[in-house]
């Protein structure tokens, strides 16, 4: 019987560990590639995806924080990809996040189901 997935909302995947908002930038681009290989590929985008910076848990690190809308089992996936990704020396979390946080890609979600129905593809 096929895994049935939870509706989509916000997750907030956590790469801790960075020692400086620069590294914690440089991650950016090797974590967009995993989830865009081809940046140029006509919309909507698989997953909804966005990045910011947080303080460190131990106040003198950076932490990457990359923001999805989908559900919690991709959610869950992409985290691991994106820990084997980065490396033993960052600590990947995921957890849920606040909509009010990430309202772009909640606007992003519905103007990209919207493209994904009209072209006759799959509704997430």
């Amino acid at each position: 019987m096929p895994m049935v997935e939870d509706e989509p909302r916000v997750y907030e995947i956590r790469i801790h560990g960075c020692p400086s908002s620069e590294e914690a930038l440089a991650l950016q681009d090797p974590v967009e590639h995993l989830l865009c290989p081809d940046p140029d590929h006509a919309p909507p985008c698989e997953i909804p995806w966005s990045f910011t910076l947080a303080g460190g848990d131990d106040g003198a690190s950076t932490t990457l924080v990359l923001g999805v809308y989908t559900s919690g089992g991709r959610a869950a996936r992409v985290a691991e990809r994106v820990g084997t990704l980065v490396g033993e020396e960052h600590r990947v979390a995921v957890s849920e996040g606040g909509a009010e946080d990430w309202e772009e890609l909640v606007e992003q979600y519905r103007f990209e189901r919207g493209l994904r129905t009209e072209r006759g593809g799959p509704e997430q």
